[in-house]
């Protein structure tokens, strides 16, 4: 198969390796030059500059990974084109242009599948089964925590010009750091409501909101907060869920899964610990993201998080950074 590349930032560089390592070579590059990565990776590789000579090559599937505003003018063409799309979350900085790119993934017939890559993080995945198998009878409230200090993200470049903080490329933590709207609605169901305070709080020097905290309601009628923050060291990034008969907790730190289930007589039931594998490591998720990728393209799987999954997370990242 062939693969085009949009954008050489971090995440465009990790998805380059990640092709590499599963064995696939015909890979061409589309870069605006602005990237601050060294660039030796890609001797030897196909690089052009614009998208009308990178469709020339006919690829097979389109990988989005350039900022988040230049999202869609990459994916419409390429879906009209007829290719796969891998779309980096979120799908885009607003709602605009997205009845265009679903026209024309429809008139192309490629697939779609939005980058989220924590529903492959297997300690989310044994809380998925776990609350598919009743393990904490009907779910009541869910609490999910994200904060993550913004200028230790790529300590090569300068933080306060990165795509994370410019509101002209998509930046901001509820759209930068929009994993949770989406994995606590694959969790809990849709989101029916929900209240947001957001603001630029932290003394970054940065003009996007850098805190956000969240009150949602589900449509099954749990209710559950987020807050998302540029600001906290160190970081967390953990989620609970409580249940008529029980608790499940997660934290990204060492990526198990909790489960502390009610006795019989009411009384809490010791904590079960759920580690993920050995060899699990971050880029894990990203590798068995490009698998499942690989294996829509062949049409073997329907995509795990698609269009539909990526505009419900967007809608409520763009809710959420209302001041």
């Amino acid at each position: 198969m062939r693969f085009l590349l949009v954008g050489f930032g971090s995440i465009g560089r990790r998805h380059m390796r990640n092709l590499l390592a599963l064995g696939e070579r015909d890979v061409v590059v589309l870069r605006s030059g602005k990237s601050t990565l060294p660039v030796d990776e890609l001797a030897g590789m196909t690089v052009v500059y614009d998208m009308q000579s990178a469709l020339a090559h006919r690829p097979d599937a389109v990988i989005i990974a350039n900022p988040t505003a230049l999202h869609l003018p990459a994916a419409i063409p390429a879906a009209e084109a007829g290719c796969h799309l891998l779309l980096e979350k979120p799908i885009s900085h607003s709602l605009e242009g997205l009845p265009q790119l679903k026209a024309a993934l429809q008139r192309g017939g490629g697939q779609a599948l939005v980058g989220f890559q924590f529903r492959f993080h297997p300690g989310l995945r044994k809380i998925a089964s776990l609350l598919a198998e009743g393990a904490i009878g009907r779910l009541v409230s869910a609490r999910a925590h994200w904060g993550e200090y913004l200028p230790n993200w790529h300590p090569w470049e300068d933080y306060r010009v990165s795509y994370a903080s410019l509101p002209d490329l998509g930046g901001g933590v509820a759209l930068t750091l929009c994993h949770p709207f989406d994995y606590l609605r694959w969790l809990m169901g849709e989101v029916s409501g929900m209240q947001a305070l957001s603001g630029s709080l932290g003394g970054l020097g940065v003009n996007v909101e850098d805190t956000v905290e969240c009150l949602l309601r589900f449509q099954s009628g749990a209710i559950g907060s987020l807050h998302l923050d540029y600001i906290q060291r160190p970081g967390v990034h953990r989620l609970e869920l409580i249940g008529e008969r029980g608790t499940l907790t997660w934290d990204n730190a060492d990526g198990a899964a909790r489960l502390s289930a009610a006795n019989l007589d009411g009384t809490p039931g010791e904590w079960q610990v759920f580690a993920p594998p050995e060899s699990f490591e971050r880029n894990t998720l990203f590798m068995d993201e490009m698998r499942h990728f690989l294996a829509v393209i062949r049409g073997e799987v329907a995509p795990l998080c698609n269009l539909e999954d990526g505009e419900a997370a967007l809608r409520l990242a763009l809710q959420a950074r209302q001041p």
